[in-house]
């Protein structure tokens, strides 16, 4: 099953969407520029080490400027696959229409969008893949308390045997 990874939604003016969803939700706006197309991300939720969301079940989404040469600019999700085309092709068989070929986010991953049977404008999203977070390393203590841990115990009876066999390679 493909879970709903990501929203998307159009906009008029960056600044009042901006202000909006801050001011009743408190999502945390970016405009990533012009070199992205003005696509401003919203985050919903905390992210977790690799910058997906940290809480199961919660997603961040997007908003994009309306333009007047795009199809079906309207509220959508965004669906995560494993393999973009294979899923295009699932799309089509299924009776879905396939809105041109996939477009690479750098950083993100390979994006295009479909309508569906009933003319909804869905999005399907091939993730980039994630690096390893690096592990941390160990604070001087906690190395400290590991080494004494791990370093032999001394007991009465060792202590006792350990002189005794000092006290043997003396007199040889």
């Amino acid at each position: 099953m493909d879970p709903v990874i990501h929203f998307e939604m159009p906009f008029e003016d960056q600044k009042r969407l901006s202000t909006f969803y801050k001011s009743a939700f408190g999502w945390k706006m970016e405009n990533m520029g012009e070199q992205m197309g003005d696509y401003v991300t919203a985050s919903t939720t905390e992210p977790g080490p690799q910058g997906r969301p940290k809480i199961p079940g919660t997603i961040n989404g997007g908003f994009f400027p309306k333009k007047p040469d795009w199809p079906a600019q309207y509220p959508s999700v965004v669906i995560g696959v494993g393999d973009i085309k294979k899923a295009m092709q699932k799309v089509a068989k299924a009776g879905g229409t396939v809105l041109g070929e996939p477009m690479e986010i750098p950083g993100i991953g390979l994006y295009v969008s479909f309508t569906d049977t009933e003319g909804n404008r869905v999005s399907i999203l091939q993730p980039a893949p994630m690096g390893k977070p690096a592990k941390k390393k160990p604070a001087a203590r906690t190395v400290a308390k590991a080494a004494v841990k791990t370093a032999p115990k001394t007991t009465a009876k060792t202590a006792t045997k350990k002189k005794a066999a000092v006290g043997k390679k003396k007199k040889k």
